[in-house]
């Protein structure tokens, strides 16, 4: 039996990862347990759970393994901050001591905060990227696609893996980056770096492409490979360690907007304009790579393989057969990867077999990811204990009886939290830690934004659909489970948009119901789509099941249980304070439901708020 300890850490979304004999046991990121979004220290915290849930302690690890090298990244600091010398000497001022004392010691640091004795391996970044996409994958070859901002020097990757061998064939260098001139972008409109990119998309169905042209021209020469050169005179990111642009991405666009002021219809037409671009370099990078590999299937990773809208058009327009997206494509799935890479290939160990299957309703993927349900999970006994010490006020449910119950309660338009089963692996929230609403609510997405998760008006939610219906409501014919595909509302769920709608700009247009599922339905008719299969999500599939004999419709609003700012909820008290500090009206903790109107005040000091960060 061969054990791995896979690490991320000291950039962002630290994470843990154990993997015995080629399965994945757990993983975790570490801001699920010290309550700090987008946690970058040691992960403690995650390695405990990991090795709690494998049942071991560390000297048990056949060999603990790191994501990247961090001697090259800090070459490539070193050569950059040389590069750009006078001007990056403050970035090399504030940089500098943490290498110095920590991160160039690395591999002592690893072994003193986890007292291991044993092997000790370091990844290549973007390999830990591309094993974290094919391994798990349900494919026995694919070609691989990797595109974030930057690990040691590589921007994007590609390479083809067959069973247990995986080869990088060609990379892109630091500073031309795909990621990186989104993350500009996303910073010049106001919002938070590897934090706020999601929220550039959602805003991009707001405007008009009408920055295209001058991004093309200005900014950044795509080639046809989908390889890109920027034009470094607009960008100060390589040898500035705070921002992204400068005075002259000013010019080109006008001032930076600063973080929560209102979003105007420039950033609107911005965030159209970098999403019409990202998409087409991800088509011409996914063409290039097919004609180089000749592979039928593509597995993706790296931050830029969360931008769900290019992932749905490169399924739709693409070259390939078969998509899959590893659902932790950020540094957190670096843990994943790092792990699969050296059980396969320094340990040898042999990959299961075909994971690709025909159930009689089309091709379905069985891929190694056990549906990202890689986290802890709580007994009923646990969740009671806690309950019961804090007198809270609840009523158990008899499993059987709860999908109705829960069903009934979101048919009412209440909005429930779900906390059941394994948390997550990955910033999505897939029916674990949950929260829950109806569809078909006209007022279910202002609810949710403003009195549930106090975020912006304009963010988009995710519909949870019944497998074996999603093509009645959404132009998509496979599976989608880990929230990473856009497609449109099918034409007949469609509803005639009003007199006068067609003036209507920006945010007024969130006025308009769109469609029989108007709370997840975008203002373009399109949606992040989830797909449920009891298979792999028991209770979760039950409850929407539920809804749909209730209702007809097979289809629920799903949105991460946690507030703006805060991580997604990890224990029984997380979830219990996230719903007293919101507009809930029901909790589920397992088999226990939680009546927010029989709830005494919670109890604090001070501004709760001030404990997140606001991304």
């Amino acid at each position: 039996m061969t054990t791995i300890l896979g690490l991320s850490a000291f950039y962002h979304d630290s994470a843990a990862c154990l993997v015995r004999d080629g399965e994945i046991v757990a993983a975790a990121q570490e801001e699920r347990f010290t309550r700090r979004k987008h946690d970058h220290r040691f992960p403690h915290e995650s390695v405990a759970y990991c090795l709690k849930e494998a049942g071991i302690g560390i000297d048990d690890v056949d060999c603990v393994a790191f994501y990247d090298k961090p001697l090259v990244k800090f070459e490539r600091l070193m050569e950059t901050y040389l590069a750009y010398a006078p001007i990056g000497f403050a970035s090399y001022l504030k940089g500098m001591p943490t290498w110095l004392k920590e991160k160039l010691n690395i591999q002592g640091l690893i072994r003193k905060e986890l007292g291991y004795k044993g092997k000790l391996l370091f990844g290549d970044h973007h390999e830990s990227h591309a094993a974290s996409a094919f391994y798990p994958s349900p494919f026995e070859e694919a070609a691989i696609l990797t595109v974030d901002g930057v690990g040691e020097w590589a921007t994007a990757s590609y390479g083809v893996g067959r069973g247990r061998e995986l080869e990088i064939l060609k990379q892109m260098k630091f500073p031309h980056s795909l990621g990186l001139l989104y993350s500009a972008f996303t910073a010049f409109t106001g919002f938070k770096v590897n934090s706020g990119e999601y929220k550039l998309m959602g805003l991009a169905p707001y405007g008009e492409p009408k920055y295209v042209d001058t991004i093309l021209k200005e900014l950044v020469d795509v080639h046809d490979d989908g390889s890109l050169h920027l034009n470094l005179r607009y960008f100060i990111f390589p040898h500035h360690a705070a921002r992204m642009t400068g005075n002259r991405f000013e010019k080109l666009f006008g001032p930076t907007r600063k973080p929560e002021s209102p979003v105007t219809q420039r950033e609107m037409d911005l965030a159209r304009s970098i999403q019409v671009v990202v998409e087409d370099v991800v088509l011409k990078m996914a063409r290039h790579v097919q004609r180089e590999t000749g592979m039928e299937n593509l597995c993706m990773a790296g931050g830029v393989a969360l931008n769900c809208v290019a992932n749905g058009r490169l399924l739709r327009e693409g070259p390939f057969k078969r998509l899959w997206i590893q659902p932790a494509a950020g540094d957190a799935g670096g843990a994943l990867g790092v792990a699969f890479a050296v059980y396969h290939r320094y340990f040898e160990g042999e990959r299961n077999g075909h994971l690709v299957n025909d159930d009689g309703g089309g091709e379905h993927y069985w891929d190694r990811m056990k549906g990202t349900l890689l986290g802890p999970r709580f007994s009923e006994a646990e969740i009671e204990a806690f309950l019961r010490e804090r007198n809270i006020p609840h009523e158990r449910v008899e499993r059987e009886k709860l999908p109705a119950r829960v069903a009934n309660l979101i048919a009412e338009e209440r909005v429930v939290g779900l906390m059941q089963g394994r948390m997550e692996f990955g910033p999505r929230a897939l029916g674990s830690r949950s929260i829950i609403g109806d569809a078909r609510s006209p007022r279910m997405q202002s609810v949710m934004n403003l009195k549930i998760k106090y975020r912006e008006s304009f963010r988009p939610f995710a519909p949870s659909v019944l497998r074996e219906r999603v093509s009645d409501y959404f132009e998509l014919e496979t599976d989608s489970p880990y929230m990473l595909l856009v497609a449109k509302v099918r034409d007949e769920h469609r509803v005639p948009e009003p007199a006068g709608a067609e003036n209507l700009h920006g945010i007024e247009k969130l006025k308009v119901p769109r469609s029989t599922i108007p709370a997840v339905t975008h203002v373009d008719y399109s949606a992040r789509i989830q797909t449920v299969r009891r298979e792999m999500n028991p209770l979760y599939y039950d409850i929407i099941n539920a809804f749909y004999e209730q209702t007809g419709c097979p289809v629920i609003v799903n949105t991460s249980f946690n507030v703006r700012g805060e991580p997604i909820v990890c224990t029984p008290e997380d979830a219990y304070r996230c719903f007293m500090r919101t507009e809930m009206d029901y909790l589920v903790l397992e088999n226990f439901i939680l009546d927010k109107r029989e709830q005494k005040a919670l109890e604090e000091k001070g501004d709760w708020r001030r404990e997140f960060e606001l991304d």
